[in-house]
């Protein structure tokens, strides 16, 4: 179980990132990006952000490249917005779990209907 410290540094960059990309970055470029969570290591030198991308698939694609390339420039954004001794390296994660799960409900749904009537 992490330590309440790390629990509160996750938190807070989730926040801080997140504002940080809803500022920086359009929609109809980038899709509309999410940060879903942070990972941080324990010595708190690494993060790694879980995106959700919502958009078409070109959306989703210059969006998870424009993060990438654009990685410097909001690891400096956060260490001006998080006082920390040190600012985590950031790494961007397209995570596509809320996709994969409305995907098992859709099946769901359709086995749901082809059931007979109890």
């Amino acid at each position: 179980m992490a330590s309440v410290r790390i629990q509160r540094v996750r938190e807070l960059l989730k926040r801080e990132i997140g504002e940080i990309i809803r500022k920086e970055f359009a929609i109809p470029e980038a899709g509309l990006i999410s940060v879903n969570d942070v990972d941080v290591t324990g010595d708190l030198q690494n993060a790694t952000v879980f995106l959700g991308i919502v958009g078409n698939q070109e959306q989703r694609k210059r969006g998870a490249e424009l993060l990438a390339r654009e990685r410097k420039r909001i690891q400096g954004l956060v260490g001006r917005a998080v006082v920390l001794k040190y600012t985590p390296v950031l790494k961007f994660v397209v995570d596509d779990s809320i996709e994969r799960g409305n995907k098992v409900l859709d099946i769901l749904e359709e086995i749901e209907k082809t059931l007979p009537p109890s």
